[in-house]
């Protein structure tokens, strides 16, 4: 067996349908594309239709099989009806990643219940729904790996982000949760934690020149992270490479949660 074979028996998803959800998103949308790269045939769902369908459109030109379908996280009856079109389209999910979610820079004091429940919701309720009807799915093939999108501010929190920091540690809290209950189902449920990959909305809404000089100091690779440098974690948690590991808080920040001064 060639390296180039060894590699491709380890981490391949061929023959394995991946539902990402937010995959109109900065992060999410680079890791459907690994997916299908992967092998994976990719269902693409995001409340932003046009973005989720942009990226689908890109993957198919290249030959790789991806569909996209508009989502509310909120509404289960909304994922019951994607998981129906996966099941037509695609065929029974075997990949799950939830990374739908909002944030606001907004004071703690001037945060309204709203605001609040949107953000909650957004992450927390989201990803409560992703895996009871997509991971219900896969409890009853008695297979399938959940990647959970947690943060760097699941814990501790990250300042300026309350809401977003209380939803991120709920999602990792879930996931330990789950993973615990459906180890013995066949299906692992683990968390991705990326530490800083800002997009455009968040280097105007939350990082100022102060708070950038912060974070780096704080990171001793320097530097901020890119989407694809994810990748990697990605793939081996999808895959059977990983196995034997269910509730894990995989960790991608470039050091940054190992510094203290």
């Amino acid at each position: 067996m060639t390296s180039r074979d060894f590699l491709h028996q380890l981490f391949n998803l061929d023959g394995r349908v991946a539902v990402v959800i937010g995959a109109g998103g900065f992060l999410c949308s680079d890791m459907a594309s690994v997916l299908a790269r992967a092998g994976a045939a990719v269902a693409l769902m995001d409340k932003n239709e046009d973005a989720a369908r942009s990226v689908a459109d890109r993957l198919c030109g290249e030959g790789l099989t991806a569909m996209s379908r508009r989502l509310d996280v909120t509404d289960k009856a909304d994922h019951e009806s994607a998981l129906a079109a996966v099941r037509e389209q695609l065929g029974e999910p075997w990949i799950l990643i939830n990374g739908a979610g909002i944030n606001a820079p907004t004071p703690f004091l001037d945060i309204s219940i709203e605001e609040w429940r949107s953000i909650i919701d957004s992450h927390a309720t989201g990803t409560l729904l992703g895996c009871q009807v997509f991971g219900g799915a896969m409890v009853e093939q008695g297979r399938g790996s959940i990647i959970n999108i947690s943060s760097a501010a699941a814990g501790p929190p990250l300042s300026k982000a309350f809401s977003y920091s209380v939803a991120k540690a709920a999602v990792w809290n879930l996931t330990q949760n789950l993973a615990r209950e459906w180890a013995p189902r066949g299906v692992r449920v683990n968390a991705l934690r990326p530490g800083f990959f800002p997009t455009e909305w968040s280097k105007k809404n939350f990082i100022t020149k102060e708070r950038e000089s912060a974070i780096l100091g704080h990171t001793p690779m320097g530097r901020f992270g890119e989407p694809a440098e994810l990748a990697g974690a990605v793939v081996w948690l999808a895959s059977d490479a990983a196995r034997f590991v269910t509730g894990s808080h995989v960790t991608v920040d470039g050091g940054f949660l190992a510094m203290t001064i």
